[in-house]
């Protein structure tokens, strides 16, 4: 009856009755009775309280194993306020079998993802973590499964987890200490290893080198043992279970390392597979590649770029929103155009399921990566002409916003939506964003043939009648404004507002009988007044980018990364830049002539060879490879490893401080602060614990903002001690330098060959322009394909097609600061190896701006960093 939906209001003393009985048959059928008929608020719940307790307190496995199936199943928040403990208990005694320490970490994932403000976390970490050593592997993997859930919440509190888990996969695949039941179809343990390898995910590298190298090793081992693909259906699942974690793992560790390198093989051959399982990982596991930002995945990712775009038309919509996704993310600058244009064809075909997340998708892509107006507004009005159904507010109220921002868009705005209006498939969206720039910006066209104020009013009220109320609310508020513009159509308007003062719907009926009175006045200056020109919008996050996070589903797993590329895999605070105003390229054109100006070198005035790098792991060696990094070592000793992460974007940027303790005491009253440029600014967002116990890592993050015109004279300093503070304290200070430097604000751009000479002679020379001759601090110029990487790491975007001599290196990019703005930076690069010497030539549009990069430039290619 109560499974046929009857409320069951009889039997239930009977059930308690049964959970009190001592035979196994009797307490089985009150178990199953209780777990099928009540709820967790159900008032009977109480009642049974003391029945479970003295279950679990029992002598009985049995009766054990199913009162922790009850507390699973109804799972109140009195029951597990009142057995959490016990529970826990049963988890971590020796006295049990390992069949009821199964049960018991199952019970407590249940009651942690219930009530996690009444699980003990913290308290019962270490016990928890030292059960992940069980030699039962289906308890080993329910406890494996507890931590992956605890790590994500208390990450420093299970940190210890980290070496366990790699210690027992080590065990599993390289030391084979498996048990031939726990192997399926070949592979010892799949779901074992699957879940160790995701909880490495949210943790850093281990900063012991033996560790490292084990796990090293395990990855390794899973991705050879994975070039054979099995022919046995569920041989193939399991392998490609691990293997694909083991690359998630791999990327998430360092996605520049050979071990990704190899895996990029492997995904472009899983993207082209028969299963659709495989092409789904296949894709997913790329979107992660993306959003790292590294250059590499990046450069392997556009290899398969038509496969993906391919993907789109996948029979599996599963396949089609993970290409889908996964374009999202390899965009930028460079394929932008291609991307979004096949985007658009595929909208039209599309399922409706996923019409809506592409149309924002298209639209964020198209603001984000506009290198020309003219083509962020055509792409807007297709995008609008083919779904303007899917078009939200937030997107036409963004394009509203970025025309009324930029002068030099509003003009050719206003002329091709006025042309898009005379369309008889005119979408109600396009009258919408019509309506609010005529009003504002019609003036501009007034002039041109087929523009006139009667042709723009004209245009929008054809189509007045088939619009919905707000639509026309709107328009009536665009045709007042056209009457302060456009005296000379007053009487076509005023007639509007007439007709339209006495209609039924209460909003259009005020507005024009308020427009009416205010057009009428014997003066004009209230009007005037009140129809000023729209101010410009202030800079703030884009509402889109909001938008498509709230559309990422909450999973039990969370993801260390989201899909967006590198750029929304930063914090919420440094997105507050994201989406960046289109910027135009120049349209100037010039012959492809060697207009860059180069004469011949004057080798009287090369400067002093600068020192070279020692080539060890001194402090100032680790500091120069991180100009050009973003990720490495400032500081290592016996005691102490200081690492750190970066990431840039446009004037904001993020640092994560790393602090391993590799001595065998623990570091106590640990400090680290920031000292930046005054014209850097550095908040610390996350603190540091002030104890880091022995083999250990902790970190904390800063956000940092440039603000103008910066100089390489950022430090870091560190105090702590060694040691417990009782028999032994060491102290340690140090002072270290921290790369928050100008070229880190630097973002690479890809100009046209005759754009370029085009800004580089507008730019000129003196006092924009800085040029150095100097010698290698080797001796020794290096190859171009050396220094393009240099320029490279400098944030420079290489330009081809300028200069096609092997010794030379052209490069553009914009400097990035809160007061400054954005400043156009070029360079050229040049080699004599007669000579043994380079021609340092860098101009931008702010002299001092020259000056600090040439500066930083010319460090690195001199010590060749």
């Amino acid at each position: 009856m109560y499974i046929l939906g009857w409320p069951v209001d009889f039997g239930q003393m009977e059930m308690v009755d049964l959970l009190s009985s001592d035979k196994y048959t009797e307490k089985q059928i009150g178990y199953l009775a209780v777990t099928l008929m009540l709820g967790e608020n159900a008032d009977l719940s109480r009642l049974i309280v003391n029945c479970l307790l003295r279950d679990l307190q029992g002598s009985s496995e049995v009766f054990a194993c199913l009162a922790l199936h009850a507390i699973a199943n109804i799972g109140s928040r009195d029951m597990a306020m009142n057995l959490m403990t016990e529970v826990q208990q049963l988890l971590v005694s020796g006295n049990h079998t390992s069949f009821v320490r199964k049960k018991a970490a199952l019970c407590l994932l249940r009651l942690f993802r219930k009530f996690p403000d009444i699980f003990q976390a913290v308290d019962w970490a270490q016990k928890i973590i030292y059960m992940m050593d069980d030699r039962d592997f289906g308890t080993a993997l329910a406890v494996a499964t507890l931590v992956l859930a605890l790590a994500q919440q208390y990450p420093e509190e299970y940190q210890g987890s980290v070496n366990k888990a790699i210690n027992r996969l080590h065990k599993i695949l390289i030391e084979k200490d498996v048990t031939s039941e726990y192997t399926y179809y070949k592979i010892p343990v799949p779901w074992l290893q699957v879940k160790l390898l995701r909880l490495l995910q949210y943790y850093p590298a281990p900063a012991d080198p033996q560790v490292f190298r084990k796990l090293n090793d395990v990855l390794l081992y899973i991705i050879k043992n994975s070039n054979e693909v099995p022919k046995n259906v569920q041989h193939n699942n399991a392998q490609n279970a691990i293997l694909f974690e083991a690359i998630n793992l791999c990327i998430h560790l360092d996605p520049i390392s050979d071990l990704v390198d190899q895996t990029l093989v492997l995904l472009g051959n899983f993207i082209v597979a028969k299963e659709t399982n495989s092409r789904y990982l296949a894709l997913e596991t790329m979107c992660h590649l993306a959003a790292t930002g590294a250059r590499n995945c990046l450069d392997a990712l556009r290899v398969h770029q038509e496969t993906i775009i391919a993907s789109l038309k996948d029979k599996d919509i599963s396949v089609r929103r993970s290409a889908l996704d996964l374009l999202y993310s390899m965009c930028d600058q460079t394929n932008v155009r291609v991307i979004v244009s096949e985007l658009l064809q595929y909208l039209q075909i599309a399922d409706f399921a996923i019409r809506e997340e592409m149309v924002l998708k298209i639209a964020i892509l198209t603001e984000k990566f506009a290198m020309e107006y003219a083509w962020y507004v055509d792409i807007v009005l297709q995008l609008i002409t083919i779904a303007g159904e899917f078009v939200s507010d937030d997107i036409w109220f963004r394009v509203v916003q970025i025309i009324t921002n930029n002068e030099v868009l509003q003009e050719y705005a206003v002329a091709t939506i006025l042309g898009a209006l005379r369309s008889p498939n005119c979408h109600e969206t396009t009258i919408k964003v019509g309506g609010c720039i005529l009003g504002e910006f019609g003036h501009l066209i007034a002039n041109m043939p087929g523009c006139t104020p009667i042709d723009q009013f004209t245009a929008l009220h054809s189509k007045f009648p088939t619009c919905s109320a707000p639509t026309r609310a709107l328009l009536l508020t665009t045709y007042v404004k056209f009457i302060n513009l456009f005296p000379e159509i007053k009487e076509e308007v005023l007639a509007v507002f007439k007709q339209h003062k006495t209609v039924l719907d209460v909003e259009l009926q005020q507005r024009a009988s308020e427009y009416l009175a205010l057009s009428t006045r014997e003066t004009d200056e209230l009007l005037q007044t009140v129809c000023e020109e729209m101010p410009a919008y202030p800079e703030r996050e884009s509402a889109l980018l909001s938008r498509l996070n709230k559309k990422i589903a909450d999973t039990e797993d969370k993801r260390t990364w989201v899909i967006g590329g590198k750029d929304a895999n930063t914090e919420l605070e440094m997105q507050g830049g994201a989406s960046q105003q289109p910027q135009p390229t120049y349209q100037e054109s010039a012959p492809v002539i060697d207009a860059l100006g180069a004469g011949g070198i004057d080798y009287t005035q090369v400067k002093p060879a600068i020192k070279a790098l020692s080539g060890g792991m001194d402090d100032s060696t680790l500091y120069n490879r991180l100009i050009t990094a973003a990720n490495g070592l400032l500081h290592r000793d016996a005691n102490l490893e200081i690492g750190i992460k970066t990431e840039y974007r446009g004037q904001l940027g993020r640092i994560a401080v790393f602090f391993g303790n590799r001595s065998s005491q623990p570091i106590t009253s640990l400090s680290a602060e920031i000292q930046a440029d005054p014209n850097i600014s550095v908040t610390l967002m996350q603190p540091i614990s002030s104890i880091i116990p022995s083999g250990t890592q902790l970190h904390q993050i800063y956000k940092v903002e440039c603000v103008g015109i910066c100089q390489p004279i950022s430090f870091m300093t560190v105090n702590c001690s060694i040691g417990d503070g009782i028999s032994s304290n060491v102290p340690v200070s140090l002072t270290l330098r921290v790369p928050i430097i100008i070229s880190k604000f630097v973002i690479p751009i890809d100009l046209p060959a005759h754009d370029f000479f085009n800004r580089w002679k507008q730019i000129g020379g003196l006092p924009r322009e800085s040029q150095v001759v100097f010698r290698p601090a080797s001796g020794v110029v290096v190859s171009k394909a050396e220094l393009i990487k240099i320029v490279e790491g400098l944030g420079m975007g290489i330009i081809k097609s300028v200069d096609d001599s092997p010794l030379s290196v052209v490069g553009a990019g914009i400097f990035n600061a809160a007061d400054l703005g954005k400043v156009g930076c070029m360079l050229r690069l040049e080699r004599n190896e007669e000579y043994q010497m380079y021609r340092l030539t860098v101009r931008t549009t702010n002299e001092t701006v020259s000056e600090v990069l040439r500066s930083q430039i010319e460090e690195c290619v001199a010590l060749h960093i």
